[in-house]
């Protein structure tokens, strides 16, 4: 252990002095360096009636008693560092309080310096917390701790005043019908709350997260999601003065599965409708000369696969329909669905009549989960980082950093530090 330093020694010990910022009455006392463990650790203390300002006033008060604890820091040379100090509590006379002295290095209750903790916050928001826990050696439920504490904090100062419109969709947490369920602010494409399960309670979850911020659930007034039962009894029981927009993408998702089911019904008879599936989904604009081609041939053949696809392109021409017409426009194609005796399409049109009020309320709202698509693909990286996670709470904490990434202030300095 170094006491008193050499010259050599005296360099050293000044880089850890600068590299500390150490303020007054704080003193680098000693510096060891452990050949066993490769690690570096340096002894901090104070004078005896040293005085440290009260965390409540401001005034300075004497230390009352203290006690010894340790904290790692950033590697120096590739060697661990530890920090080890008396941890003084201060006797106010004044505000008529003992309290602890806050730490410029640490947080309350934390086993690493603010330093390390965010160097470990940019490795774990690059890389699944395994390998960074395996690159700052240490253990990978230590990393999640930081990852949480932080992530929560930045959560808790979502401002939710503003909030007016959300939408909401499903995403599989792993295999075996494991779901999370999103909640999204509409308007700046926040993840508000995420939570296990799907269905009605997962709105109920969502009513008392907001509860909890003090927010009226009576403010939401629009609601984008798909046509889950669920869904809807929970919006309507916890949410029951907002208005229910169904996303547009979902009901033409439920139009392309119709047609495919009519393709596959029709291709036992007709061998030319096999490995055909993708040119009758896509947007014609979207096929190359040859597929284009393709289509034009198989659409003169007057198969039911192609009444059912001009059913699809009628109903994709509805959402550009003028607003005063869009409700005469929906009942006709419903009415002509049923006549088309397509059994997949009979099928859609019955659907899409028990949900026709919240079609149309498209036309109102414009409101669609569309950017939910591009969040799931955020949602299946954040469960590549979160390779490894013993439970769906790691994964909801790397669903909101990877999601909101850049978006939650907080966490953005909290990385950038």
């Amino acid at each position: 252990m170094w006491t008193s330093f050499s010259s050599k020694e005296n360099l050293i010990a000044d880089m850890f002095k600068v590299a500390l910022e150490l303020e007054y009455p704080w003193e680098l006392k000693s510096i060891e360096f452990d050949d066993q463990d490769q690690a570096w650790h340096l002894f901090l203390d104070f004078e005896r009636g040293a005085e440290f300002a009260c965390p409540h006033c401001g005034a300075q008060s004497k230390a009352y008693d203290a006690d010894k604890k340790n904290w790692r820091h950033l590697d120096f040379w590739n060697w661990k560092t530890y920090i080890h100090a008396r941890v003084p509590r201060a006797n106010c006379l004044k505000c008529n309080k003992v309290t602890q002295v806050p730490l410029k290095w640490s947080r309350p209750k934390s086993h690493f310096t603010f330093q390390f903790e965010a160097w470990a916050m940019r490795l774990m928001a690059e890389m699944p917390v395994n390998a960074a826990a395996r690159e700052l050696r240490e253990h990978d439920t230590r990393m999640w701790r930081i990852f949480h504490y932080y992530v929560n904090k930045a959560m808790e100062q979502l401002d939710f005043s503003d909030l007016k419109r959300i939408a909401i969709d499903e995403t599989s947490s792993r295999r075996g019908h494991r779901y999370i369920t999103l909640f999204v602010d509409a308007e700046t494409k926040i993840v508000l709350f995420a939570t296990e399960g799907k269905g009605m309670t997962t709105l109920k979850q969502f009513k008392a997260h907001l509860s909890e911020k003090s927010f009226p659930a009576e403010q939401i007034e629009e609601v984008c999601c798909d046509m889950s039962p669920a869904f809807i009894s929970g919006i309507e029981t916890y949410f029951p003065k907002a208005e229910i927009t169904f996303d547009k993408f979902h009901v033409m998702k439920l139009v392309n599965e119709a047609v495919d089911d009519v393709r596959k019904k029709e291709q036992k008879k007709q061998p030319e409708l096999k490995r055909t599936k993708y040119l009758w989904l896509k947007n014609e604009s979207n096929l190359n000369a040859e597929q284009r081609e393709t289509l034009i041939g198989l659409k003169d053949l007057h198969l039911n696969t192609g009444r059912a696809y001009r059913l699809k392109l009628s109903l994709q021409e509805f959402w550009t329909s003028p607003h005063i017409y869009a409700d005469v426009y929906l009942r006709e194609w419903i009415g002509w669905a049923k006549r088309s005796k397509l059994e997949p399409m009979m099928k859609l049109a019955k659907t899409i009549k028990q949900h026709e009020e919240g079609i149309l309320r498209w036309f109102h709202s414009k409101m669609t989960n569309g950017f939910l698509e591009g969040l799931n693909g955020l949602v299946q990286a954040a469960k590549r980082k979160a390779r490894g996670y013993r439970n769906v709470e790691n994964l909801i904490a790397m669903v909101y950093m990877t999601a909101n990434k850049g978006r939650l202030p907080g966490l953005a300095a909290r990385r950038a530090q």
